[in-house]
């Protein structure tokens, strides 16, 4: 299978790029749409800021690539957020991939230090095949600051100060908030039914 991590310039590729050897898999990590568009499964890693993510992908003129991909797509952490239409942070609204309805915001911690930073367990909302073998309160490792609220299109949800989308789906495209290159067993499961997944 041909599975290709994007290069967006501001993402800890090895270590999603590790995950995917673990299970058998020789990623390819590119940024040349070509390539990209010509994957099996594409992965679209992140971390940091979202505004300096948008520009590197409006840079490398990957915008209208990520928007047309038919295959299996997911997005993990920052990842994940670029997939939706508006994205909020640190006083500054940019424009997202738009290929998740939704925006992205400031989590809501409450008396929590921010940000959400360790372990922490998923609940279901709705069954997807993402999910295979993922229960109720298994862990998943997160990093994070702003996330996406509880919609039509979430299929696990955390809880930190407020309940947020911790996995989400959008016809091809999935999203998870969490690391599953860092999550144990439960992400090597999730990355492995990605694979597994037929649209």
């Amino acid at each position: 299978m041909s599975l290709v991590i994007v290069d967006t310039g501001c993402a800890n590729l090895a270590s999603v790029q590790y995950a995917f050897e673990r299970l058998g898999i020789e990623p390819l990590v590119s940024d040349d749409p070509v390539t990209i568009l010509s994957a099996e499964r594409v992965v679209l890693p992140g971390v940091g800021s979202a505004p300096f993510a948008m520009r590197g992908i409006h840079a490398k003129g990957l915008g209208p690539v990520l928007q047309s991909l038919k295959q299996p797509v997911i997005g993990i952490c920052l990842g994940m957020q670029l997939l939706y239409e508006t994205l909020e942070e640190g006083g500054e609204t940019v424009e997202g991939l738009g290929l998740i309805p939704g925006t992205i915001e400031k989590l809501q911690t409450g008396d929590l230090p921010a940000p959400h930073m360790g372990w922490n367990t998923l609940q279901t909302v709705k069954q997807d095949p993402l999910l295979n073998g993922i229960s109720d309160g298994d862990y998943a490792y997160f990093v994070h600051s702003y996330a996406a609220f509880v919609s039509d299109s979430t299929l696990m949800t955390a809880e930190y100060g407020s309940a947020f989308t911790a996995i989400t789906r959008s016809k091809n495209v999935w999203g998870c908030q969490f690391h599953p290159e860092r999550s144990s067993k439960t992400g090597a499961l999730i990355l492995k039914n990605f694979l597994d997944i037929n649209l």
